[in-house]
């Protein structure tokens, strides 16, 4: 685990202590809470050719795009099987 150092105001100190006080958890419990939801929010990628970070919603619209093209090329996931079918990898090629 990595250890990171924030400098705020007394401020923002005291009322931090009294929030995380009230919640029952230490501010570092807060801080790390915060960044983790952060990161869940907005999926890192690496920078493609200058581009921005896919988000969450974005990606989760390419995928929903992705399965409705491979749907209609008549190969959708959504058809039931039998058992036999789905583990036929003659059927495949």
């Amino acid at each position: 685990m990595k250890t990171i150092t924030v400098s705020i105001d007394e401020h923002t100190h005291h009322q931090v202590r009294i929030k995380a006080a009230e919640m029952g958890v230490p501010v570092s419990a807060l801080v790390r809470n915060y960044l983790k939801a952060l990161v869940a929010e907005h999926i890192e990628k690496p920078a493609v050719n200058n581009h921005k970070p896919e988000t969450s919603v974005e990606r989760r619209q390419r995928l929903k795009t992705f399965f409705e093209e491979f749907d209609a090329r008549g190969r959708g996931i959504s058809e039931i099987l039998p058992r036999e079918a789905v583990y036929d990898r003659d059927a495949l090629r």
